[in-house]
């Protein structure tokens, strides 16, 4: 196959989810209603957050910029898909590929220590309740979630770079509708045992920390509640911790689920399938 470098590159070719055109516009209705229930929900929560003075602490702070978190997720993603099959058009320029790619890498990884700043915060509430106030401060919350945005920028600027340095072949297709650092990859000619390690290295550092965090957090949270002679206290708890808990299974059940099928599926449309449940 033929190599090429960034210099004249053409792009790639997002297969996305159906070739059939009579599909296309009941792809375009689902998702365009997926993507409005997404931005509407999540803008209401922030504001009902942010205008009610009873909901100013720590666990609506994280749920506000959580919030935030999945629309940018959204719109780094979803609306190129619907501009696609609106224009019928699989293209994606190199650029484009690779901004797309850092955004979904950035959000990614905030979405994924953001959920385990959660599960620490409602830990320290439920567990050591009379230190609350005191470690979760407004600034302390502050700079976790600037701490959060910090790692997921460096963690999608190192990937971004090592991409930066491939060449690819003439095959450019994307079996997904956006770009996907894995399926990048597989299409570079050069070289990528650098890469997959770094992905596998970050994905132990930046998954497998705040996921220990996480179960660390709800391990103690769950014998806290076993230890409760009150029904009512124990309904508190699983109220609060319920939704987030259904959240964090979700985004990392899909999460592995699309990482297992781009490596053992060959089929690309089951693949495209994964990435929306994930998405």
């Amino acid at each position: 196959m033929e190599k090429r470098n960034q210099t004249g590159f053409p792009g790639f070719l997002l297969l996305g989810l159906a070739d059939d055109p009579e599909l296309q516009p009941v792809l375009i209705s689902m998702f365009l209603s997926m993507y409005l229930v997404t931005i509407l929900g999540n803008l209401l929560i922030i504001l009902i957050s942010r205008s009610d003075s009873n909901l100013h602490t720590p666990m609506y702070l994280f749920l506000s910029n959580l919030s935030l978190n999945d629309i940018c997720l959204s719109t780094s993603t979803i609306p190129k898909m619907l501009v696609d099959i609106q224009q019928n058009s699989q293209t994606i320029t190199y650029r484009g590929c690779l901004t797309q790619m850092s955004f979904v890498l950035i959000f990614g990884g905030m979405e994924n220590c953001l959920l385990e700043v959660m599960a620490s915060d409602r830990y320290i509430a439920i567990c050591q309740p009379l230190r609350y106030t005191v470690i979760m401060e407004p600034w302390f919350c502050v700079l976790l979630i600037l701490l959060s945005l910090l790692i997921s920028v460096v963690d999608s600027l190192m990937h971004s770079l090592m991409v930066l340095r491939l060449s690819f072949c003439t095959h450019l297709e994307i079996p997904t509708f956006f770009s996907e650092l894995p399926q990048i990859l597989k299409l570079a000619c050069s070289d990528t045992l650098i890469d997959n390690i770094l992905i596998y290295l970050s994905s132990c550092i930046f998954v497998g920390v705040p996921l220990s965090g996480i179960i660390f957090s709800y391990v103690y949270i769950m014998s806290s509640v076993l230890r409760m002679s009150s029904s009512e206290g124990k309904y508190k708890v699983i109220s609060t911790c319920g939704s987030h808990l259904l959240v964090v299974s979700l985004f990392y059940v899909t999460g592995f689920g699309v990482y297992i099928a781009s490596a053992t599926v060959n089929s690309s449309r089951k693949t495209a399938m994964a990435s929306v449940m994930y998405s």
